[in-house]
């Protein structure tokens, strides 16, 4: 049985945790999370979808995991029109900050890597230069999984935890745990070779406390082996998956982690069926159990569903939310599951927290729903979630759960008209009743992408996302500018209700044009950003384009694909070598962040 923990250590630890540090980033400023990437040289300066944890314990300890390609061998390398992601590279890139995310550094590994392979100009068979395969080398991602026969793939998440002790009990004197999530694939190509089965499986690498100063310096055993944690068969896909540890001290269930992700179990028929899964570990990760929490059908009756999101509160409830197919209207919603018993069972019906208009217009040219204009950055409306759970002792928690997401519908050149907007509700009764919290964006933003986060006392919401300042674009011509933006909003402890927005910072603009694909027939700047809340300070990041140079060449072929004057393949006449016939910036997405204090403590 769980020791009890009295008030009054309680309430000690709270207080040594909140005096231990004051945020640095200055209002409207932001600093480079991504701070080993470099400017130069497609596809290694691209980065995306970045995910942040502060240590509820030691919240001096931030960490970041993004989608990460400095390992990944130029477009230059063998065949200068083509960038391909290397095979058997990793690209779940780690970073660490000791000032609560303020500053950055990137470890640097040994594993499989094509850092080195930049090719030359032209395609010159003979050249070893120009023929590099991968190899054993130094990378920025997370280390062994090519010792393990695994590919960390990306789609990162991160969060801490206490360590369980050789009683069997969590608790934070025993020192901290941090969990990273990822896709994770086979490093072989052959089924003989393979580590587990099916397409993508959902990995999970643990840093221990007395581990982190060796894993900042570059020693890969300082991590744990990666732990295969979803339930693999031969056509599984798990796809976006999200991670959430209990951390608050008073919970029956403080110490489990929970990961939770769409699994697309007919990889070659579309993916068909597709259920919500929640895979739970109550040992530290070593051991995992998975449940279903929602349909797994996809037909024209009952729509499919994906982008979850995990929580949990002080209470120990497991929060599950995701986008699918209100079945009564046909139209977009946001669903809710709840497990009471540590994620064993999460009893039905699943509930409708809300429908949603969806997001950004369909681009025939990919298929895919993007947010600025053809061929560009792909869009979609999926819920973000957080609660006030007290952590990292659970003393004073609210337990307010905030929920958004991005509504539409969206503006285009040709159709103008409102903004979309991020919506926001809360609930202070575990998700029985919603409460609208308004809107976190301003009219004249374009949020795509928010992360909203509460503090753990329930006093601060915020919000970060990235805003496009132009109407979705139907040719490639003309500029498509974003910035990120961090919002804050008091919150009455007593009643719950979100007070007004205002900017913390509104960062640089950059333009998207100068963003892609590796494939090059469209933008890309990844699926989310992130923000994470503590009682004195968050700590939000965001995919940025300030420093990415357009390239009139790429805006032109993209142009041609739409037009239906290009496939999209690497033998297009009018398709560009990147490395070559583009500015040297191109592609440099970075990053960015900030840890801002808290405007009204």
């Amino acid at each position: 049985m769980r020791k009890l923990i009295g008030a009054a250590a309680l309430f000690a630890l709270a207080v040594a945790v909140m005096s231990g540090l004051a945020a640095a980033t200055p209002y409207g400023s932001d600093t480079l999370v991504t701070i080993g990437s470099p400017s130069t040289t497609f596809p290694q300066n691209k980065q995306n979808e970045p995910a942040v944890a502060v240590n509820p314990i030691a919240p001096s300890i931030v960490a970041a995991g993004v989608n990460e390609e400095i390992d990944l061998e130029a477009c230059n390398n063998r065949d200068d029109k083509t960038c391909p992601f290397t095979a058997g590279v990793g690209v779940s890139g780690i970073y660490f900050s000791d000032n609560g995310g303020s500053d950055w550094s990137q470890p640097t590994y040994a594993g499989w890597t094509a850092r080195d392979c930049l090719g030359v100009v032209g395609t010159q068979p003979a050249n070893p230069a120009d023929n590099c395969n991968a190899h054993v080398g130094s990378i920025g991602t997370l280390p062994r999984y090519f010792e393990n026969g695994l590919v960390s793939d990306g789609d990162p998440a991160v969060g801490f935890g206490p360590r369980r002790g050789a009683n069997g009990t969590f608790s934070w004197s025993n020192g901290w745990r941090l969990y990273y999530a990822n896709l994770t694939a086979n490093f072989g190509a052959e089924r003989s070779e393979a580590a587990f089965k099916g397409f993508e499986a959902i990995g999970v690498s643990r840093l221990d406390s007395e581990n982190y100063a060796a894993a900042k310096a570059g020693v890969n055993n300082a991590w744990k082996p990666p732990v295969l944690v979803s339930k693999q068969n031969a056509a599984l896909f798990a796809d976006h998956e999200m991670i959430a540890v209990d951390d608050a001290a008073v919970s029956p269930f403080f110490g489990n982690v929970y990961v939770c992700n769409a699994a697309f179990r007919s990889q070659e028929i579309r993916g068909l069926p597709e259920p919500i899964v929640v895979d739970s570990s109550s040992d530290g990760g070593d051991t995992w159990n998975q449940t279903q929490v929602s349909p797994a059908v996809n037909n024209a009756v009952v729509g499919g569903r994906q982008d979850c999101a995990v929580n949990t509160d002080s209470k120990g409830t497991v929060y599950v939310f995701w986008d699918g197919t209100d079945p009564r209207t046909k139209t977009l919603a946001i669903f809710m599951a709840r497990s009471f018993d540590g994620g064993k069972h999460f009893p039905g019906p699943q509930q409708i927290v809300t429908d949603i208009e969806g997001t950004g217009l369909l681009d025939a040219s990919s298929g895919d729903l993007t947010n600025d204009g053809v061929a560009g950055a792909r869009d979609g409306s999926f819920p973000t979630v957080d609660i006030a759970n007290g952590a990292p002792t659970g003393a004073g928690a609210t337990d307010q759960i905030v929920l958004a997401w991005s509504n539409g519908p969206t503006p285009s050149d040709a159709h103008p008209g409102p903004n979309e907007q991020v919506r926001v509700l809360w609930s202070r009764d575990r998700g029985d009743k919603w409460t609208s919290g308004g809107v976190a964006s301003p009219a004249g933003d374009r949020p795509d992408f928010p992360a909203v986060a509460i503090s753990p006392d329930g006093g601060d919401a915020y919000v970060t996302y990235m805003s496009f300042l132009q109407p979705w674009q139907s040719t490639t011509a003309s500029p498509r500018l974003f910035q990120g933006v961090v919002r804050h909003a008091d919150v009455n402890r007593t009643t719950g209700t979100i007070g007004a927005w205002t900017d913390l910072n509104r960062g640089p603009t950059g333009d998207a044009r100068g963003s892609s694909a590796n494939a090059l027939t469209g933008e890309f700047l990844g699926d989310y950003d992130y923000a994470f809340a503590t009682n004195g300070f968050v700590v939000a990041v965001w995919n940025d384009a300030r420093n990415a140079a357009d390239c009139p060449l790429i805006d032109a072929y993209r142009q041609d694909i739409v037009d239906g004057d290009a496939a999209g393949v690497a033998s297009d006449p009018t398709r560009p070598a990147p490395n070559n016939q583009c500015p040297p910036t191109f592609g440099n997405t970075d990053i960015r962040g900030g840890s801002y204090a808290d405007p009204t403590p």
